[in-house]
């Protein structure tokens, strides 16, 4: 059986460039790649999942077709096409020419009805035939050889539509009648007029009942009221948007089945273009000989390279998520050995005596360690590399000795230390009992503030920056999956050369970003906020978190407990019994068996999709919808933190550390793994449940600060609204205050419903938010969310003016930053796409406001870290989540703790309105806030 597959290329490249649209795929050349990067996932998904033996990808021409020939207004209404997406095209026909799969583009005609004859031409009882997009257009070509497929999508899978899940879908008996639906209900997307007043409901049931569209133009006499005036009033109309919705099969196109058979694909092409794209994670799937990387490979991987799995369009969560791209080497990149580099191994007392004389005389070095895990606290040194300077390096084996005789090196407080992920190498080192002093400068950080939207790990610093590629660890000690060795287990001699390349390429790395930094004036954000941190989240990190065992005991029996009462209440609810945890099963009962929607959508595999979004969508129908979405937000807790807490707590510690990250939110702001505190539910009683486990040092206190409203205030300060800044010096509550401005009445007459619409509009307008997003969020019609949207800029002009001025800087400028002076790129904000154009705007207003607040939070870190060391308390800083400080604080050092914190927090930097830090005290975290 053959097996065809035609790709829509449009369809599918403005599907990957808007999946990404959230968290762009820029390069170091400041490409937007989205667009490339999602079509060849989708590409390579097909190629892995569906196998096909036949694939062609099909392209609108340039020019006009024949629809617009005989309908000017066709499509004359659409956006104009993402620059982004016109930089593409060109690129995707090279990678497609590189996998040897043909180009169809026809002039005059579009894909569909490229895509149309091909289909026709080629389906046979020996052909299978399917047309891979998303577009509801191709529905009226299916047959029993002719299939859509719809690609998969964020947690849906891939769906094959065929002739009767076209009917089912729509209610219809033929897929040949999708086209008198389209005809009648007309398509917005693509200017079809159709019959005005007739949505897709209504055409469906006109179709079902007169079976055509020429049809029903025959018997309208058969209609009845308002309908029967539409119908007939739009007779010509009706008719002529039926031959603008149908697809042509009859395209003059020269085409045998033996023209699109798959071909072995042009590697060392496919190689080419994805350097040239930088695309590591594509690189590496090409060469299957370099196997993935190992978990317990080098500290640089915490912070390297492309986040994602190859065959996902979703973006990724602010989190590490960088390890994947460790292995990610580019073909003819230069390797430093062919640059002759002197390293030496240091390996007897008078070698390193020479190596300390070497340093100490040296005003800065660039050091680095080699370790048994990637995890800091569990790490233990191997060795110890060094340079001072380009194509030199020294490598000292571990040994107390050998430590003891590096010590004075490590801590002289005169010497610039320069390191990439500096961080780790500051605990390692401390783990041993060894304190790193003096001056910092961490290159994985000098880059983040240079260019926070592309990657930051060394491997990709060297290839961008140095054009090297850099020795992989299981270069020493084997392929992940076969039998590996550990780097304790290396000698000196087969570790020296990639130990001491690290040093060497980090310090060359510093010497080409110190000027970046100054060039973009980001050396004050750079030495006196994110330096000063560093330390300071090792510190947080090395302290970490008490658990308490038994409450954690108590809440997974609590929540099982809800959890069996639950599935009682559901299979009541039911009338049978079935399993809760199976999404197919969920899907059985609530689409067969209780009928809550008779066109809900299924898997390629024919299982329901029971999503949450699907879910919601769900809730009002009946009452066992919110109990199954209770009933896995239950099991969800349980999985992601009730039960899993107890695995991440270190043996030798019983505390939990979780990891900060310096470098991975573009707006600034911290993130954290090993657990991720910022997504801990907090508005839910059963989120906070898991805040009850986080417990002080024993015998000790639980003690919370944060900050109020501090988004709010620094909108206040940036937009400089008199009302708004009154409203704070005042010290009113701001979202009754807002309220009496927008309601017009006096502050203590303000209803418990007004303060929670005020409330909404204060954190929803400021971030651009629309009359239609204010209208969901509020449950209310567009009308009255554009009414209080026009109140709320009216009551607070200048955070109008303030957002218009943000959105015009950024437009001249094609970036915004903070209050100091951190930026934040925004390429798309001339965009000619409104939707795209849209999005950057919203960040010019937001981000300032997202990374001020950020950068606020960090100052009180160091503010807060220096008076506590200055103090001398035995208190320890233990967590910061979003705009919260946690400490565990001798009962003694209460009233010290409480006034030093919530000096230093309101105190970090001077705004036009008061900085507020509320703080509270208890047992364990939920207590305390």
């Amino acid at each position: 059986m053959n097996k065809v597959f035609l790709l829509d290329a449009y369809a599918l490249i403005f599907r990957a460039y808007y999946a990404f649209i959230k968290n762009p795929r820029i390069n170091s050349k400041g490409m937007n790649t989205s667009a490339i990067l999602g079509f060849v996932n989708t590409l390579q998904e097909v190629l892995k999942n569906a196998r096909p033996t036949h694939l062609a990808v099909a392209f609108d021409p340039s020019g006009p077709t024949f629809r617009h020939d005989a309908y000017p207004p066709y499509k004359a209404q659409r956006e104009a096409t993402p620059e982004a997406i016109r930089v593409a095209v060109p690129e995707i026909k090279r990678i497609l020419e590189a996998y040897r799969i043909p180009v169809l583009e026809v002039s005059g005609f579009e894909a569909d009805d490229v895509i149309g004859t091909v289909a026709k031409r080629l389906e046979s009882a020996e052909t299978q035939v399917y047309m891979m997009t998303p577009d509801k257009d191709y529905a009226q070509l299916v047959s029993p050889h002719v299939s859509m497929y719809r690609p998969a999508t964020g947690m849906k899978e891939a769906e094959i539509l065929g002739p009767e899940e076209i009917k089912e879908k729509y209610g219809l008996r033929d897929p040949l009648q999708v086209i008198d639906m389209l005809g009648l209900m007309g398509d917005s997307a693509d200017n079809i007029p159709g019959c005005p007043g007739v949505g897709e409901k209504t055409a469906a049931k006109l179709i079902q009942q007169f079976g055509s569209i020429e049809n029903l133009l025959a018997h309208t006499d058969e209609l009845k009221g308002s309908l029967k005036d539409k119908v007939e009033g739009n007779k010509e109309q009706i008719a002529f948007s039926k031959w603008l919705a149908t697809i042509k099969t009859d395209v003059p196109l020269e085409l045998q089945l033996e023209d699109i058979a798959l071909q072995e694909a042009n590697d060392s092409e496919l190689q080419t273009i994805f350097e040239e794209l930088e695309f590591r994670m594509l690189l590496k799937k090409q060469n299957e000989a370099r196997a993935a990387q190992p978990a317990a490979s080098k500290k640089k991987a915490a912070n390297d390279g492309y986040a994602g799995d190859l065959f996902s369009m979703a973006p990724e969560a602010e989190t590490t998520g960088n390890e994947a791209s460790e292995n990610d080497i580019p073909g003819d990149r230069r390797r430093m050995s062919d640059c002759n580099p002197a390293y030496h191994l240091c390996d007897t007392p008078e070698a390193i005596t020479d190596l300390v004389q070497r340093l100490a005389a040296a005003p800065l070095l660039c050091l680095d360690t080699e370790t048994t895990s990637t995890e800091a606290m569990r790490a233990r040194l191997v060795g110890m590399s060094f340079a001072v300077q380009g194509g030199e390096a020294w490598y000292v084996p571990y040994s107390a000795e050998n430590l003891e005789r590096l010590r004075p090196v490590y801590e002289c407080e005169d010497t610039l230390k320069i390191g990439q992920n500096l961080k780790y190498d500051l605990m390692v080192l401390r783990n041993h009992g060894v304190e790193l002093r003096g001056k910092m400068a961490d290159t994985m950080l000098a880059h983040y503030l240079v260019s926070p939207e592309l990657h930051h790990g060394m491997d990709y610093l060297a290839e961008v920056y140095l054009n090297y590629t850099t020795i992989h660890i299981e270069e020493l000690i084997g392929p992940k999956g076969k039998k590996q060795k550990s780097m304790a287990d290396l000698s000196a001699a087969a570790i020296k050369d990639y130990a001491c390349e690290d040093a060497d390429i980090t310090l060359q790395l510093w010497q080409r970003l110190e000027p970046e930094l100054r060039e973009k004036g980001l050396e004050d954000l750079f030495w006196q906020l994110e330096m000063p941190l560093m330390p300071v989240l090792a510190r947080i990190e090395r302290n970490g978190v008490r658990i308490n065992a038994e409450s954690l005991k108590q809440t997974s029996e609590e929540f099982t407990r809800k959890m069996q009462l639950l599935e009682g209440e559901i299979h009541a609810l039911a009338g049978m019994e079935f399993n809760v945890s199976s999404p197919k099963q969920v899907g059985e009962v609530l689409f067969e068996r209780l009928n809550l929607n008779d066109k809900a959508k299924k898997t390629k595999t024919g299982q329901y999709i029971t999503s949450e979004e699907v879910l919601e969508s769900l809730r009002s129908k009946h009452a066992i919808v919110e109990k199954i979405l209770e009933y896995r937000g239950l099991k969800k807790l349980l999985g992601t933190y009730i039960d899993a807490l107890p695995l991440l707590v270190n043996p030798d510690t019983g505390h939990i550390h979780t990891s900060f990250n310096q470098a991975v939110a573009q707006t600034g702001r911290l993130s954290s793994s090993n657990p991720n505190l910022q997504n801990i539910p907090v508005r839910d009683a059963q989120g906070k449940e898991v805040r009850k486990v986080f417990v002080p040092e024993e015998d000790e206190l639980f003690f919370s600060a944060d900050y109020s409203q501090i988004e709010l205030r620094i909108m206040a300060h940036l937009s400089q609204d008199e009302h708004l800044i009154d409203a704070f010096l005042q010290g009113h509550d701001i979202h009754a205050a807002t309220a009496a401005k927008i309601f017009h009445k006096d502050i203590r007459d303000v209803s418990a419903d007004e303060r929670r619409r005020a409330k909404t509009a204060n954190f929803g307008i400021i971030y651009g938010i629309s009359a239609f997003g204010l209208a969901e969020r509020l449950g209310c019609s567009r009308t009255e969310a554009k009414n209080l949207i026009d109140n709320y800029f009216a009551t607070y002009p200048k955070v109008k003016a303030y957002m218009d001025r943000s959105i015009q800087m950024a437009r001249e400028l094609g970036y915004t930053e903070t209050l100091m002076h951190r930026r934040l790129s925004l390429p798309d904000i001339n965009s000619r796409n409104s939707v795209v154009r849209g999005y950057a705007e919203r960040n010019a207003i937001n981000a300032p406001i997202q990374g001020t607040a950020a950068d606020i939070i960090k100052l009180a870190m160091i503010r807060v870290d220096e008076r506590m060391r200055r103090e001398g308390v035995r208190s320890k800083m233990i967590l910061q989540v979003h705009d919260e400080l946690n400490f565990s604080v001798p009962p003694a050092e209460r009233d010290l703790m409480q006034k030093l914190v919530i000096d230093e927090m309101q105190q970090a930097i001077r705004l036009s309105v008061p900085l507020i830090a509320d703080s509270g005290w208890g047992g364990n975290w939920l207590e305390a806030h």
